[in-house]
């Protein structure tokens, strides 16, 4: 930090200038690219969902691939652009962006944006992690079901423009919190992926005990509407769970939406996500599920048998015809509490975040913010 307090008095000791991000650059919105294009080999190519599921803060190089027939009638991203990922099933996640810093062009799809500017690649990819990109980006968002924002929307919000130099010794600092990071994550999703082969092994080693449909250990709860999309972020009381893969998506402050109790499992019939909700909640946006468990099976274990069900793809919110025909094993209820606890004490040490791996990558997050959000707060340059 001292470095970088040095190099703002040296360079800008009177501020640092405030510049819209189309004063500083360029928005091309992509075009044509398709899923089904995608191949092992050819032209570098990135699909923007692969933007949220694949890319962090910048890369070198693309997961895939397309033909060069395809690939000249696409935009193509220089390095050093910034690839955006403009449409999202939740506002957090739109605009999530990586720097493309491959030794080549890449092509990208619709539904993303590159930006050509004049700034370091990562400080900017930085810059739109940051609580103050965030705050801005919020108010240009539209759409219900899929949230989305437009490059000439984006090019409004305000970017802090210090010298070269100090853009670089930012990057190089969160750098660090960033490799950190990354050596935490894959450490943990070991141990993740253990975790989930223990479970699958587990269940398929009851063999002593009759199997039935998982439809029969679960009772469907009459739920209230969903909360909209576009409602997320409208309260505070009362927390949203829906089919994503976060564990609160928002929070609505609309009561006759609340579901009251414990030892609840949500289901995503669009994404097959399996969820154990041990509080009030408002249930999210269509193809959310809510299920009890049925007299004579324990909740928890209702809930890991489910969860380690391996569902077929069918389609958009079709899961649930399918899953519930699948069969598991119903062993006796002492047998069950045992299984529930050895899963407890193993999903805890995967999942918790006040123990372990999951306690320190939480730290580190909450340090990575801290300062990421502090090394782009500047003093500004008055006008």
């Amino acid at each position: 930090m001292s470095r970088i307090d040095d190099l703002i008095g040296d360079l800008c000791p009177h501020g640092v200038p405030l510049k819209a991000l189309g004063q500083v650059g360029v928005f091309i919105r992509g075009n044509g690219l398709q899923k089904s294009d995608l191949r092992e080999e050819g032209v570098p190519a990135i699909h923007y969902g692969q933007i949220h599921t694949h890319y962090g803060v910048w890369s070198t190089e693309a997961k895939s691939f397309t033909e060069e027939a395809i690939a000249s009638k696409l935009r193509h991203a220089h390095p050093g652009d910034l690839l955006i990922a403009t449409t999202s099933e939740d506002d957090a996640a739109v605009a999530k962006a990586t720097a493309w810093l491959g030794a080549t062009d890449v092509v990208l799809s619709g539904d993303a944006y590159i930006y050509r500017h004049e700034l370091d690649p990562k400080y900017v990819s930085y810059f739109f992690q940051s609580t103050s990109f965030q705050d801005q980006k919020r108010r240009f968002i539209s759409g219900t079901k899929v949230r989305r924002v437009a490059g000439d929307s984006l090019a409004k919000i305000q970017i802090p423009v210090p010298p070269i130099e100090i853009q670089r010794e930012i990057v190089r600092v969160l750098d660090k919190f960033t490799q950190l990071e990354e050596e935490l994550e894959a450490e943990l999703e070991a141990r993740r992926a253990q975790y989930e082969h223990y479970v699958h092994a587990l269940f398929a080693g009851i063999d002593d005990s009759p199997t039935v449909p998982i439809g029969r250990l679960l009772m469907p709860v009459s739920i209230p509407r969903g909360v909209k999309r576009s409602a997320y972020g409208a309260g505070k009381n009362i927390p949203i769970i829906d089919q994503g893969q976060s564990s609160i998506a928002g929070y609505t402050d609309d009561e006759s939406l609340r579901v009251r109790g414990d030892q609840h499992i949500v289901f995503g019939d669009h994404t097959r996500v399996v969820k154990w909700v041990d509080h009030d909640f408002a249930p999210g946006a269509d193809g959310t599920k809510v299920f009890r468990a049925r007299q004579g099976v324990l909740p928890r274990y209702a809930y890991f048998a489910f969860k380690q069900l391996n569902i077929p793809s069918r389609g958009y919110n079709r899961h649930w015809t399918v899953a519930r025909d699948m069969e598991v094993p119903l062993p006796a209820l002492e047998r069950q509490h045992e299984i529930v606890r050895i899963l407890d004490n193993f999903d805890a040490l995967v999942n918790d975040i006040s123990v372990g791996l999951p306690a320190e990558l939480a730290a580190r997050r909450k340090q990575y913010e801290y300062y990421r959000d502090r090394l782009l707060t500047f003093k500004e340059l008055a006008a």
